[in-house]
Protein backbone atom coordinates (compact mmCIF):
# COMPACT_ATOMS: atom_id res chain seq x y z
CA UNK A 1 0.00 0.00 0.00
CA UNK A 2 1.27 3.22 -0.75
CA UNK A 3 0.67 6.46 1.14
CA UNK A 4 0.83 10.06 -0.74
CA UNK A 5 -1.02 14.22 0.62
CA UNK A 6 -2.64 14.02 -2.92
CA UNK A 7 -3.27 12.02 -5.50
CA UNK A 8 -4.25 13.00 -9.10
CA UNK A 9 -5.69 10.66 -11.60
CA UNK A 10 -4.75 12.14 -15.58
CA UNK A 11 -1.61 14.44 -17.12
CA UNK A 12 -3.49 16.80 -19.13
CA UNK A 13 -3.70 20.83 -18.53
CA UNK A 14 -6.08 20.06 -15.23
CA UNK A 15 -3.68 17.56 -13.61
CA UNK A 16 -0.34 19.17 -14.46
CA UNK A 17 -1.07 22.35 -13.62
CA UNK A 18 -2.85 21.67 -10.36
CA UNK A 19 0.38 19.97 -9.01
CA UNK A 20 2.34 22.81 -9.73
CA UNK A 21 0.10 25.11 -8.29
CA UNK A 22 -0.47 23.52 -5.19
CA UNK A 23 3.10 22.56 -5.12
CA UNK A 24 4.26 26.45 -4.94
CA UNK A 25 1.84 27.20 -2.58
CA UNK A 26 3.01 24.11 -0.28
CA UNK A 27 6.36 22.40 -1.63
CA UNK A 28 5.76 20.29 1.79
CA UNK A 29 2.92 17.95 0.07
CA UNK A 30 4.11 14.93 -1.82
CA UNK A 31 1.62 15.34 -4.59
CA UNK A 32 1.57 11.78 -6.79
CA UNK A 33 0.36 11.87 -10.42
CA UNK A 34 -0.35 8.74 -12.16
CA UNK A 35 -1.70 8.49 -16.01
CA UNK A 36 -2.56 5.51 -17.85
CA UNK A 37 -0.18 5.88 -20.18
CA UNK A 38 2.55 7.94 -21.46
CA UNK A 39 2.11 11.47 -19.30
CA UNK A 40 2.24 13.28 -22.25
CA UNK A 41 -0.65 11.21 -23.78
CA UNK A 42 -3.79 13.37 -23.41
CA UNK A 43 -6.70 15.98 -24.97
CA UNK A 44 -4.54 18.60 -23.93
CA UNK A 45 -1.83 17.50 -26.26
CA UNK A 46 -4.37 17.54 -29.48
CA UNK A 47 -6.00 21.05 -28.92
CA UNK A 48 -5.55 23.01 -31.41
CA UNK A 49 -7.15 26.10 -31.19
CA UNK A 50 -6.02 27.29 -28.29
CA UNK A 51 -7.49 29.48 -24.92
CA UNK A 52 -9.86 31.98 -25.20
CA UNK A 53 -9.70 35.44 -23.05
CA UNK A 54 -10.40 38.90 -23.17
CA UNK A 55 -6.98 39.91 -23.39
CA UNK A 56 -7.93 43.43 -25.77
CA UNK A 57 -10.40 45.28 -23.66
CA UNK A 58 -11.02 48.29 -26.22
CA UNK A 59 -12.17 45.95 -28.63
CA UNK A 60 -13.48 43.00 -26.59
CA UNK A 61 -15.36 43.35 -23.29
CA UNK A 62 -15.68 40.75 -20.20
CA UNK A 63 -18.71 41.09 -20.70
CA UNK A 64 -19.31 39.65 -24.78
CA UNK A 65 -16.75 36.40 -23.09
CA UNK A 66 -19.56 36.11 -21.05
CA UNK A 67 -22.58 36.20 -23.49
CA UNK A 68 -20.93 34.75 -25.86
CA UNK A 69 -20.40 31.28 -23.76
CA UNK A 70 -23.95 31.40 -22.18
CA UNK A 71 -25.62 31.83 -26.08
CA UNK A 72 -23.26 28.90 -27.32
CA UNK A 73 -25.13 26.70 -24.30
CA UNK A 74 -28.56 27.02 -24.92
CA UNK A 75 -29.30 29.35 -21.80
CA UNK A 76 -28.01 26.28 -19.77
CA UNK A 77 -24.91 27.48 -18.08
CA UNK A 78 -24.35 28.49 -14.22
CA UNK A 79 -23.61 32.36 -15.27
CA UNK A 80 -21.89 32.77 -12.17
CA UNK A 81 -19.31 30.31 -12.77
CA UNK A 82 -18.90 31.84 -16.29
CA UNK A 83 -18.37 35.68 -15.02
CA UNK A 84 -15.75 33.77 -12.64
CA UNK A 85 -14.23 31.60 -15.77
CA UNK A 86 -14.33 34.87 -18.09
CA UNK A 87 -12.95 37.44 -15.09
CA UNK A 88 -9.99 34.92 -13.90
CA UNK A 89 -8.87 34.22 -18.00
CA UNK A 90 -6.11 37.13 -18.17
CA UNK A 91 -4.45 36.27 -15.08
CA UNK A 92 -4.35 32.25 -15.68
CA UNK A 93 -2.80 32.91 -19.02
CA UNK A 94 -0.36 35.50 -17.66
CA UNK A 95 0.72 32.52 -15.45
CA UNK A 96 1.50 30.22 -18.68
CA UNK A 97 3.23 32.84 -20.29
CA UNK A 98 5.69 33.02 -16.99
CA UNK A 99 6.13 29.83 -16.93
CA UNK A 100 7.36 29.46 -20.92
CA UNK A 101 4.41 29.18 -23.09
CA UNK A 102 4.84 30.88 -26.40
CA UNK A 103 1.76 32.37 -27.24
CA UNK A 104 1.75 33.71 -30.97
CA UNK A 105 2.48 37.27 -31.30
CA UNK A 106 1.78 40.10 -33.08
CA UNK A 107 4.36 42.90 -34.29
CA UNK A 108 3.99 45.05 -31.46
CA UNK A 109 4.72 42.42 -28.97
CA UNK A 110 1.25 41.58 -27.90
CA UNK A 111 -0.37 38.24 -28.30
CA UNK A 112 -2.12 37.23 -31.92
CA UNK A 113 -5.63 36.52 -31.16
CA UNK A 114 -7.68 34.44 -33.43
CA UNK A 115 -11.48 34.65 -33.94
CA UNK A 116 -13.21 31.21 -33.49
CA UNK A 117 -16.98 30.23 -34.24
CA UNK A 118 -19.55 31.57 -31.92
CA UNK A 119 -17.14 34.33 -30.47
CA UNK A 120 -18.02 37.80 -31.90
CA UNK A 121 -14.45 38.98 -31.33
CA UNK A 122 -10.91 37.64 -31.82
CA UNK A 123 -9.99 36.23 -27.97
CA UNK A 124 -8.22 33.19 -28.97
CA UNK A 125 -4.52 32.99 -27.46
CA UNK A 126 -2.84 30.20 -29.41
CA UNK A 127 0.63 28.76 -30.59
CA UNK A 128 0.02 28.23 -34.56
CA UNK A 129 -2.23 24.99 -34.36
CA UNK A 130 -0.41 23.29 -31.76
CA UNK A 131 -1.73 25.47 -28.64
CA UNK A 132 -2.52 22.12 -26.35
CA UNK A 133 1.06 20.00 -26.89
CA UNK A 134 3.10 23.49 -26.31
CA UNK A 135 1.01 24.00 -23.05
CA UNK A 136 1.35 20.10 -21.90
CA UNK A 137 4.91 20.60 -23.03
CA UNK A 138 5.59 23.41 -21.10
CA UNK A 139 3.71 22.55 -17.88
CA UNK A 140 4.83 18.65 -17.99
CA UNK A 141 8.84 19.67 -18.16
CA UNK A 142 7.74 22.13 -15.01
CA UNK A 143 6.22 18.95 -13.03
CA UNK A 144 9.23 16.47 -13.75
CA UNK A 145 11.40 20.03 -12.64
CA UNK A 146 9.94 20.44 -9.19
CA UNK A 147 11.01 18.28 -5.62
CA UNK A 148 7.55 16.47 -3.96
CA UNK A 149 5.56 15.71 -7.25
CA UNK A 150 5.98 11.95 -8.74
CA UNK A 151 4.71 11.61 -11.86
CA UNK A 152 4.08 7.69 -12.67
CA UNK A 153 2.76 6.53 -16.27
CA UNK A 154 1.09 3.28 -17.22
CA UNK A 155 -1.20 3.09 -13.83
CA UNK A 156 -5.09 2.57 -14.77
CA UNK A 157 -7.05 3.22 -11.97
CA UNK A 158 -9.63 0.29 -11.21
CA UNK A 159 -12.24 1.97 -8.98
CA UNK A 160 -11.91 4.77 -6.14
CA UNK A 161 -11.99 3.98 -2.76
CA UNK A 162 -14.47 5.06 -0.57
CA UNK A 163 -15.70 4.64 3.72
CA UNK A 164 -18.57 3.01 3.84
CA UNK A 165 -21.03 5.62 5.20
CA UNK A 166 -23.41 6.17 2.71
CA UNK A 167 -24.32 9.56 4.87
CA UNK A 168 -21.03 11.03 4.81
CA UNK A 169 -19.24 9.73 1.35
CA UNK A 170 -15.18 10.07 1.82
CA UNK A 171 -13.02 9.04 -1.00
CA UNK A 172 -9.64 7.91 1.17
CA UNK A 173 -7.73 6.61 -2.19
CA UNK A 174 -7.49 4.16 -5.05
CA UNK A 175 -7.01 0.86 -6.56
CA UNK A 176 -4.59 0.71 -9.41
CA UNK A 177 -3.85 -2.21 -12.21
CA UNK A 178 -0.39 -1.51 -12.81
CA UNK A 179 -0.44 -3.23 -16.59
CA UNK A 180 3.24 -3.56 -17.12
CA UNK A 181 4.13 -5.83 -13.84
CA UNK A 182 0.52 -7.35 -13.71
CA UNK A 183 -0.50 -6.18 -10.43
CA UNK A 184 -3.04 -4.80 -8.62
CA UNK A 185 -2.11 -2.00 -5.77
CA UNK A 186 -3.81 0.41 -3.43
CA UNK A 187 -2.39 4.35 -3.16
CA UNK A 188 -3.74 6.20 -0.05
CA UNK A 189 -4.61 9.57 -0.27
CA UNK A 190 -5.87 12.69 2.07
CA UNK A 191 -7.26 14.23 -1.57
CA UNK A 192 -8.12 12.66 -5.00
CA UNK A 193 -8.27 14.52 -8.26
CA UNK A 194 -9.64 13.41 -11.32
CA UNK A 195 -8.24 15.11 -13.95
CA UNK A 196 -9.11 12.01 -16.96
CA UNK A 197 -10.04 13.72 -19.56
CA UNK A 198 -12.94 13.22 -21.94
CA UNK A 199 -15.13 9.75 -23.73
CA UNK A 200 -14.93 10.56 -27.07
CA UNK A 201 -13.52 6.34 -27.61
CA UNK A 202 -17.20 5.77 -27.01
CA UNK A 203 -18.04 6.96 -30.96
CA UNK A 204 -17.39 5.42 -33.83
CA UNK A 205 -15.67 8.59 -35.43
CA UNK A 206 -13.97 10.87 -32.41
CA UNK A 207 -10.90 13.30 -32.62
CA UNK A 208 -9.93 12.35 -28.66
CA UNK A 209 -6.56 9.94 -28.65
CA UNK A 210 -7.09 6.20 -27.74
CA UNK A 211 -6.78 6.92 -23.65
CA UNK A 212 -10.34 9.36 -23.96
CA UNK A 213 -12.31 6.00 -22.89
CA UNK A 214 -14.44 8.02 -20.03
CA UNK A 215 -12.47 6.22 -16.77
CA UNK A 216 -13.16 8.94 -14.46
CA UNK A 217 -17.19 8.96 -15.27
CA UNK A 218 -17.11 5.58 -14.77
CA UNK A 219 -15.20 4.95 -11.44
CA UNK A 220 -17.24 8.40 -9.81
CA UNK A 221 -20.30 6.94 -10.83
CA UNK A 222 -19.54 3.28 -9.14
CA UNK A 223 -18.41 5.21 -6.00
CA UNK A 224 -21.72 6.83 -5.86
CA UNK A 225 -20.85 10.76 -6.79
CA UNK A 226 -23.35 13.17 -8.90
CA UNK A 227 -23.00 13.53 -12.70
CA UNK A 228 -25.08 15.52 -14.74
CA UNK A 229 -25.55 16.55 -18.55
CA UNK A 230 -24.03 13.54 -19.30
CA UNK A 231 -26.41 13.65 -23.11
CA UNK A 232 -24.55 16.30 -23.81
CA UNK A 233 -22.05 15.12 -26.11
CA UNK A 234 -20.31 17.67 -28.23
CA UNK A 235 -19.62 17.00 -31.93
CA UNK A 236 -16.80 18.79 -33.74
CA UNK A 237 -18.38 19.21 -37.37
CA UNK A 238 -14.81 19.23 -39.19
CA UNK A 239 -12.81 16.25 -39.09
CA UNK A 240 -11.26 14.81 -41.39
CA UNK A 241 -13.32 12.31 -42.86
CA UNK A 242 -11.59 9.07 -44.26
CA UNK A 243 -12.41 6.04 -46.24
CA UNK A 244 -10.18 3.22 -44.01
CA UNK A 245 -11.96 4.21 -40.79
CA UNK A 246 -9.34 4.42 -37.80
CA UNK A 247 -9.61 5.18 -34.02
CA UNK A 248 -8.95 8.78 -34.22
CA UNK A 249 -10.11 11.34 -36.59
CA UNK A 250 -8.28 14.19 -37.48
CA UNK A 251 -9.20 17.25 -36.30
CA UNK A 252 -9.12 20.46 -38.37
CA UNK A 253 -9.25 23.41 -36.04
CA UNK A 254 -12.25 25.54 -35.60
CA UNK A 255 -10.10 28.85 -36.16
CA UNK A 256 -9.25 26.99 -39.50
CA UNK A 257 -13.08 28.28 -40.72
CA UNK A 258 -12.19 31.84 -38.86
CA UNK A 259 -9.57 32.37 -41.06
CA UNK A 260 -11.92 31.88 -44.01
CA UNK A 261 -12.86 28.04 -45.00
CA UNK A 262 -15.80 27.24 -46.59
CA UNK A 263 -17.84 24.10 -45.86
CA UNK A 264 -19.81 22.79 -49.52
CA UNK A 265 -21.47 19.71 -50.39
CA UNK A 266 -20.71 17.79 -53.53
CA UNK A 267 -22.36 20.46 -55.27
CA UNK A 268 -20.33 23.30 -54.15
CA UNK A 269 -23.05 24.62 -52.05
CA UNK A 270 -22.37 26.87 -49.16
CA UNK A 271 -25.42 24.81 -47.23
CA UNK A 272 -24.74 26.12 -43.95
CA UNK A 273 -26.54 29.62 -44.42
CA UNK A 274 -29.78 27.22 -44.49
CA UNK A 275 -29.98 26.26 -40.51
CA UNK A 276 -28.10 29.65 -39.96
CA UNK A 277 -27.21 33.14 -41.08
CA UNK A 278 -23.63 33.07 -39.64
CA UNK A 279 -23.00 29.78 -41.85
CA UNK A 280 -19.35 28.37 -41.28
CA UNK A 281 -18.98 31.21 -37.90
CA UNK A 282 -21.78 29.70 -36.04
CA UNK A 283 -21.20 27.20 -33.24
CA UNK A 284 -20.02 24.31 -33.57
CA UNK A 285 -23.34 21.99 -32.25
CA UNK A 286 -25.30 24.21 -34.79
CA UNK A 287 -23.05 23.25 -37.80
CA UNK A 288 -22.58 19.29 -36.72
CA UNK A 289 -26.42 19.02 -36.83
CA UNK A 290 -26.49 20.81 -40.12
CA UNK A 291 -23.78 18.96 -41.52
CA UNK A 292 -25.40 15.54 -39.88
CA UNK A 293 -28.70 16.20 -41.77
CA UNK A 294 -27.28 17.22 -45.31
CA UNK A 295 -25.77 14.24 -45.03
CA UNK A 296 -28.36 12.51 -44.53
CA UNK A 297 -30.36 13.74 -46.77
CA UNK A 298 -28.28 13.22 -49.65
CA UNK A 299 -27.29 10.13 -48.64
CA UNK A 300 -23.22 10.85 -48.57
CA UNK A 301 -20.54 9.78 -46.38
CA UNK A 302 -19.53 13.31 -46.28
CA UNK A 303 -19.07 16.98 -46.98
CA UNK A 304 -16.05 19.04 -47.90
CA UNK A 305 -13.97 21.62 -46.52
CA UNK A 306 -12.80 24.67 -49.19
CA UNK A 307 -9.96 26.45 -48.29
CA UNK A 308 -8.89 26.71 -52.27
CA UNK A 309 -9.67 30.90 -51.81
CA UNK A 310 -7.22 31.41 -49.45
CA UNK A 311 -3.78 32.31 -49.22
CA UNK A 312 -2.10 28.84 -49.48
CA UNK A 313 1.14 30.59 -47.46
CA UNK A 314 -0.48 32.39 -45.07
CA UNK A 315 -2.68 29.27 -44.17
CA UNK A 316 0.12 26.88 -44.03
CA UNK A 317 1.93 29.61 -41.61
CA UNK A 318 -0.98 29.78 -39.61
CA UNK A 319 -1.72 26.00 -39.21
CA UNK A 320 1.82 24.23 -39.93
CA UNK A 321 0.47 20.83 -38.01
CA UNK A 322 -2.95 20.40 -40.25
CA UNK A 323 -1.37 21.45 -43.65
CA UNK A 324 1.37 18.89 -42.85
CA UNK A 325 -1.22 16.60 -42.28
CA UNK A 326 -3.05 17.15 -45.46
CA UNK A 327 -0.13 16.91 -47.96
CA UNK A 328 0.76 13.88 -45.97
CA UNK A 329 -2.77 12.37 -47.45
CA UNK A 330 -2.17 13.88 -50.38
CA UNK A 331 -4.51 16.31 -50.07
CA UNK A 332 -3.21 20.20 -51.28
CA UNK A 333 -5.15 23.08 -50.28
CA UNK A 334 -4.97 25.18 -53.14
CA UNK A 335 -6.47 22.61 -55.48
CA UNK A 336 -8.61 19.99 -53.34
CA UNK A 337 -11.70 19.96 -51.44
CA UNK A 338 -11.25 18.23 -47.81
CA UNK A 339 -13.60 15.60 -46.72
CA UNK A 340 -15.20 16.08 -43.70
CA UNK A 341 -17.41 14.42 -41.01
CA UNK A 342 -18.88 15.27 -37.39
CA UNK A 343 -17.09 13.78 -35.28
CA UNK A 344 -17.35 12.87 -31.38
CA UNK A 345 -14.83 15.53 -29.50
CA UNK A 346 -15.94 16.87 -25.90
CA UNK A 347 -18.16 15.65 -22.95
CA UNK A 348 -19.87 18.97 -21.77
CA UNK A 349 -21.47 17.03 -18.53
CA UNK A 350 -19.48 14.96 -15.88
CA UNK A 351 -18.80 14.87 -12.58
CA UNK A 352 -20.68 17.90 -11.12
CA UNK A 353 -18.84 19.78 -8.85
CA UNK A 354 -18.91 23.53 -7.24
CA UNK A 355 -16.70 26.65 -7.97
CA UNK A 356 -13.67 24.81 -6.26
CA UNK A 357 -13.45 21.84 -8.29
CA UNK A 358 -15.57 19.59 -5.28
CA UNK A 359 -17.50 16.90 -6.17
CA UNK A 360 -20.57 15.47 -3.84
CA UNK A 361 -18.07 13.01 -2.30
CA UNK A 362 -15.51 14.53 0.60
CA UNK A 363 -11.79 14.99 -0.31
CA UNK A 364 -12.58 13.82 -4.84
CA UNK A 365 -12.08 17.07 -6.73
CA UNK A 366 -12.72 16.90 -10.28
CA UNK A 367 -11.27 19.20 -12.94
CA UNK A 368 -11.20 19.50 -16.71
CA UNK A 369 -13.65 17.37 -19.11
CA UNK A 370 -14.26 15.13 -17.01
CA UNK A 371 -15.97 17.60 -14.44
CA UNK A 372 -19.19 19.13 -15.35
CA UNK A 373 -18.66 22.94 -13.85
CA UNK A 374 -21.90 24.66 -15.06
CA UNK A 375 -19.83 26.99 -17.47
CA UNK A 376 -20.62 25.20 -20.69
CA UNK A 377 -24.53 24.10 -20.46
CA UNK A 378 -25.35 22.18 -23.14
CA UNK A 379 -22.78 22.94 -25.34
CA UNK A 380 -19.39 24.35 -24.80
CA UNK A 381 -17.76 27.24 -26.71
CA UNK A 382 -14.68 27.26 -28.72
CA UNK A 383 -11.34 27.41 -26.78
CA UNK A 384 -12.87 27.43 -23.59
CA UNK A 385 -12.36 24.21 -22.15
CA UNK A 386 -8.28 24.60 -21.40
CA UNK A 387 -9.09 28.03 -20.21
CA UNK A 388 -12.05 26.17 -17.97
CA UNK A 389 -9.08 23.70 -16.68
CA UNK A 390 -6.88 26.40 -15.79
CA UNK A 391 -9.47 28.40 -13.93
CA UNK A 392 -10.71 25.47 -11.50
CA UNK A 393 -7.07 23.98 -11.06
CA UNK A 394 -5.90 27.03 -9.51
CA UNK A 395 -9.56 27.15 -7.28
CA UNK A 396 -8.75 23.64 -6.53
CA UNK A 397 -5.25 23.77 -5.20
CA UNK A 398 -6.39 26.90 -3.07
CA UNK A 399 -9.11 24.88 -1.55
CA UNK A 400 -6.78 21.87 -1.27
CA UNK A 401 -4.16 23.21 0.41
CA UNK A 402 -6.48 25.23 3.14
CA UNK A 403 -8.01 22.47 3.96
CA UNK A 404 -5.59 19.03 3.84
CA UNK A 405 -4.60 20.09 7.41
CA UNK A 406 -7.80 18.90 8.39
CA UNK A 407 -8.30 16.07 6.54
CA UNK A 408 -8.36 12.69 9.04
CA UNK A 409 -7.89 9.36 7.97
CA UNK A 410 -9.18 6.34 9.21
CA UNK A 411 -8.05 2.90 8.69
CA UNK A 412 -11.51 1.66 9.37
CA UNK A 413 -12.54 3.50 5.70
CA UNK A 414 -9.95 1.70 4.00
CA UNK A 415 -9.64 -1.89 2.79
CA UNK A 416 -6.42 -2.33 1.06
CA UNK A 417 -5.82 -4.38 -2.09
CA UNK A 418 -2.87 -6.01 -3.07
CA UNK A 419 -3.31 -8.78 -5.86
CA UNK A 420 -0.16 -10.38 -8.10
CA UNK A 421 0.02 -12.40 -11.07
CA UNK A 422 -2.94 -12.05 -12.46
CA UNK A 423 -5.00 -13.48 -14.87
CA UNK A 424 -4.37 -11.89 -18.45
CA UNK A 425 -7.58 -11.36 -20.60
CA UNK A 426 -6.67 -12.75 -23.84
CA UNK A 427 -10.52 -12.65 -25.52
CA UNK A 428 -9.43 -10.21 -27.76
CA UNK A 429 -11.94 -11.26 -30.40
CA UNK A 430 -14.29 -10.57 -28.20
CA UNK A 431 -13.25 -7.34 -26.62
CA UNK A 432 -13.11 -5.80 -30.49
CA UNK A 433 -16.69 -6.85 -31.53
CA UNK A 434 -18.32 -5.44 -28.40
CA UNK A 435 -16.22 -1.94 -28.75
CA UNK A 436 -17.08 -1.85 -32.25
CA UNK A 437 -20.43 -2.21 -31.81
CA UNK A 438 -20.81 -0.05 -28.79
CA UNK A 439 -18.77 2.61 -30.70
CA UNK A 440 -21.21 2.20 -33.60
CA UNK A 441 -24.55 1.73 -31.50
CA UNK A 442 -24.03 5.21 -29.64
CA UNK A 443 -23.02 6.75 -32.67
CA UNK A 444 -26.59 5.82 -34.28
CA UNK A 445 -28.07 6.61 -31.17
CA UNK A 446 -26.33 10.70 -30.60
CA UNK A 447 -28.64 12.88 -33.14
CA UNK A 448 -31.54 10.46 -33.12
CA UNK A 449 -35.06 12.07 -31.91
CA UNK A 450 -36.13 11.19 -28.38
CA UNK A 451 -38.81 8.68 -29.58
CA UNK A 452 -35.75 6.95 -30.48
CA UNK A 453 -35.09 3.68 -28.32
CA UNK A 454 -33.14 4.13 -26.12
CA UNK A 455 -34.10 1.84 -23.63
CA UNK A 456 -32.86 -1.19 -26.13
CA UNK A 457 -29.90 0.10 -26.10
CA UNK A 458 -29.05 0.50 -22.83
CA UNK A 459 -30.28 -3.32 -22.20
CA UNK A 460 -27.56 -3.75 -25.11
CA UNK A 461 -25.09 -2.01 -22.98
CA UNK A 462 -25.97 -3.71 -19.79
CA UNK A 463 -25.12 -7.19 -20.76
CA UNK A 464 -21.85 -5.80 -21.65
CA UNK A 465 -20.77 -4.86 -18.40
CA UNK A 466 -22.58 -8.14 -16.86
CA UNK A 467 -20.29 -9.77 -18.66
CA UNK A 468 -16.80 -7.89 -17.97
CA UNK A 469 -18.01 -7.70 -14.06
CA UNK A 470 -18.13 -11.90 -14.23
CA UNK A 471 -14.84 -11.88 -15.86
CA UNK A 472 -13.03 -9.64 -12.96
CA UNK A 473 -14.36 -11.36 -10.59
CA UNK A 474 -12.08 -14.38 -12.05
CA UNK A 475 -9.21 -11.97 -11.68
CA UNK A 476 -9.31 -11.76 -15.75
CA UNK A 477 -7.61 -8.53 -16.33
CA UNK A 478 -6.29 -6.39 -18.86
CA UNK A 479 -6.08 -2.93 -20.42
CA UNK A 480 -8.28 -3.39 -23.05
CA UNK A 481 -11.22 -5.54 -20.71
CA UNK A 482 -11.09 -2.14 -18.37
CA UNK A 483 -10.92 0.43 -21.37
CA UNK A 484 -14.45 -1.51 -23.03
CA UNK A 485 -15.43 -1.18 -19.36
CA UNK A 486 -15.11 2.81 -18.74
CA UNK A 487 -16.79 2.48 -22.12
CA UNK A 488 -19.65 1.12 -21.66
CA UNK A 489 -20.38 2.56 -18.13
CA UNK A 490 -19.76 5.80 -19.86
CA UNK A 491 -22.09 5.18 -22.37
CA UNK A 492 -24.82 3.86 -19.87
CA UNK A 493 -24.81 6.96 -18.04
CA UNK A 494 -25.03 8.67 -21.47
CA UNK A 495 -28.56 6.84 -22.65
CA UNK A 496 -29.68 7.10 -18.77
CA UNK A 497 -29.38 10.74 -18.86
CA UNK A 498 -31.13 10.55 -22.35
CA UNK A 499 -33.84 8.73 -21.03
CA UNK A 500 -34.42 10.88 -18.25
CA UNK A 501 -34.10 13.85 -20.10
CA UNK A 502 -36.73 12.86 -22.96
CA UNK A 503 -38.58 11.58 -20.03
CA UNK A 504 -38.75 15.51 -19.01
CA UNK A 505 -39.63 17.10 -21.97
CA UNK A 506 -42.74 15.14 -22.88
CA UNK A 507 -43.80 15.90 -18.73
CA UNK A 508 -43.49 19.36 -19.24
CA UNK A 509 -43.51 20.19 -23.07
CA UNK A 510 -39.86 21.13 -23.14
CA UNK A 511 -37.67 21.40 -26.15
CA UNK A 512 -34.23 21.19 -25.94
CA UNK A 513 -32.13 19.93 -28.49
CA UNK A 514 -29.01 17.79 -27.53
CA UNK A 515 -25.86 17.64 -29.72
Amino acid sequence: MENTDILIVGSGIGGLSLAIKINSLNPDLKITLITKADALESNTRYAQGGIAAVLDTINDSFESHINDTIKCGAGLCKKPIVEMVVHKAPERIKELVDLGVQFDKKPNGNIHLALEGGHVAPRIAHHKDKTGFEIETVLLNEVKSRKNIDLISHQIVIDLVTNNDPENRKCVGVYVFEHLTNKIKTIVAKTIVLATGGCGQVYYNTTNPLVATGDGYGMAYRAGAILENMRFVQFHPTALFQKNHNDVSFLISEAVRGFGAHVIDENENRFLFVYDKRGELATRDIISAAIFEHMQAKKTNCVYLDLRHLNAKAFQSNFPVITEKLNELGYHISTDLIPIVPSAHYQSGGVKVNEKAQTTIENLYALGEVSCTGLHGANRLASNSLLEALVFAHEAAVNIVNKIDFVKQNSKDLTPITKENLVQYTNYNWIQKQTNLLKKTMSAANFQADNYNYKKVLYFIEQILENIERENAENYYSIELLNLRSMATTAKIIIEDLIYSNQLKHKNHLVLETI
